[in-house]
């Protein structure tokens, strides 16, 4: 703009024939002082707009831009933080169904050792029931070979002293019991 304010400062306005400047001024109706007024309004409006309207508007729009990159930021910090808390996520998942597995292994294997064990007692309450049952037998057929004998050694006397005719005496009766029962046990 500054070349244009020289020419028409260089070559001022002729009634005549004032040359082209001279036909600018006259198409355009130039006015020198109300040019210059006018030029002074528009510098004055100008520097009142830059520092009431358009300096207030700038600082808003930088305070936009300013909180925009902040949120920005915020949401990149957000996005992170949730990309952290979805692997600390899966990781502690991962965890638990490592745990959850290792606790069923365990299960299995306790259960496995506790039937085992189970196992064990109940053979072995078998084994000492079999094994009063079986001295319960040996000491009912002691008690019944005993019966038998003292039932045998009267049988013996009995007979004995009926073959011959004769009252046999609690020696003899002993004698004969013994001397039967050592030919039975042979």
């Amino acid at each position: 703009m500054t070349p244009i304010f020289d020419l028409l400062a260089a070559t001022p306005p002729v009634e005549g024939d004032g040359g082209v400047a001279g036909e600018i001024f006259r198409t355009f109706k130039i006015d020198w002082p109300f040019f210059i007024s006018q030029c002074v309004s528009f510098l004055i409006v100008a520097l009142l707009l830059k520092k009431f309207a358009f300096g207030p508007i700038q600082n808003m729009l930088e305070q936009r831009r300013s909180r925009i990159a902040e949120g920005e930021a915020k949401l990149k910090e957000i996005e992170q933080q949730l990309a952290e808390s979805e692997r600390t996520t899966a990781a502690a998942i991962a965890k638990a169904n490592e745990e959850a597995t290792r606790l069923i292994a365990e299960a299995k294997t306790s259960a496995a050792s506790l039937s085992e064990q189970k196992t064990q007692e109940a053979i072995a309450s078998a084994q000492q029931i079999l094994a009063k049952a079986e001295a319960a037998a040996q000491a009912e057929r002691a008690a019944i070979k005993a019966e038998l004998k003292q039932e045998f050694g009267r049988l013996v006397t009995a007979t004995t002293s009926q073959v011959t005719g004769k009252v046999l005496t609690a020696d003899d009766q002993t004698r004969i019991n013994q001397e039967a029962l050592a030919s039975v046990e042979a």
